[in-house]
């Protein structure tokens, strides 16, 4: 049993090794013009067709926004939206599963050190951090598919965070579709839909401040941060590694250490903060925002980022352990 498995895998990655180069070879020919004649000829299957192409599309890294378009030039901005943001899923759902049968095993074994604490990361902050990166697209969207398979997300949490936070750029770049066919067209009304356009596109394009925001969580600038010191109003945690934590910017005195990577696992030995305040300090506060997410997830009613963290406090001349 287990050999045929093998079998299977060794075919499976054959043959989407194959496709994947067949599609590089042939990329050029992928375009609008061959996708609507491809969907024409489909008659009323048109919708299904679409949509699994755009599905294989994604599994064989081929561009999306070509497909995104084409789905609002086709069909609409309505029902456009609808298709691509299916085909969309569809396609990730494909990559992810692939990934997770073919290779998830395999690196849950041979990982270790930092790339495991980047995976336990991921899996802590399971559909949260498919929102963020679906809303924030910081990695290419086909890669992100197979990376995210790797991790034990559960299937079900990922679909819907994918489809559900996929949708305000669908619904954007499916209108931008729909509006350059409506152009070539020469319709009425064209200037007012332009304008609408290029508005759901200045909103997805501020997304990713309004994210970064709310991942921030409640923030506290270095002066109100020594006033609590000072009173002893407030647990300072610094997130940082422990070598960071001795090295070159040294710490806060009375600062507790506990990586940011850790803090799954040692949560009990802050327990008795649970009510009270948390300043979370790390070199700048990317580290601090995720622990942040972390701790307020796990119960801790009051936890604030320092703005700006260690390199903030050594800039205003306060003290620090080395």
């Amino acid at each position: 049993m287990m050999k045929n498995n093998r079998w299977i895998r060794i075919l499976i990655i054959l043959g989407l090794g194959a496709g994947i180069v067949l599609a590089i070879i042939y990329r050029e020919h992928f375009d609008a013009a061959a996708l609507e004649a491809w969907i024409n000829d489909a008659g009323a299957l048109a919708p299904v067709v679409f949509m699994l192409v755009y599905a294989l599309a994604t599994v064989l890294f081929l561009p999306g926004s070509v497909l995104t378009l084409a789905g609002g030039a086709l069909f609409g901005p309505v029902l456009g939206t609808f298709y691509n943001l299916t085909g969309a899923t569809l396609g990730a759902l494909l990559g992810f599963l692939i990934s997770r049968y073919l290779a998830s095993g395999w690196v849950e074994e041979k990982t270790g050190g930092r790339v495991k604490q980047l995976i336990n990361g991921v899996e802590s902050e399971g559909w949260r951090f498919v929102a963020f990166v679906r809303l924030m697209p910081l990695f290419p969207f086909n890669l992100l598919n197979y990376a995210l398979g790797l991790t034990r997300i559960s299937v079900l949490h990922y679909v819907i965070a994918s489809y559900v936070f996929m949708l305000p750029g669908a619904v954007a770049y499916t209108y931008i579709g729909y509006v350059g066919r409506e152009a070539i067209g020469g319709n009425e009304g064209l200037i007012q839909k332009i304008l609408i356009a290029l508005a759901l596109l200045a909103t997805v394009s501020f997304l990713p401040r309004l994210i970064a925001s709310i991942r921030r969580g409640p923030v506290i600038d270095i002066p109100e941060l020594k006033k609590r010191i000072d009173n002893n109003e407030t647990l300072v945690l610094d997130v940082r590694t422990a070598d960071d934590f001795v090295g070159e910017q040294g710490h806060i005195e009375g600062a507790v250490n506990i990586a940011v990577e850790e803090l799954p696992s040692r949560f009990n030995e802050l327990s008795e903060y649970l009510e009270h305040p948390v300043a979370l300090v790390c070199r700048t506060d990317k580290r601090s925002a995720k622990a942040a997410l972390l701790l307020t997830r796990q119960g801790f009613h009051d936890v604030h980022v320092v703005r700006g963290g260690m390199t903030k406090w050594i800039e205003a001349n306060l003290p620090v352990v080395h």
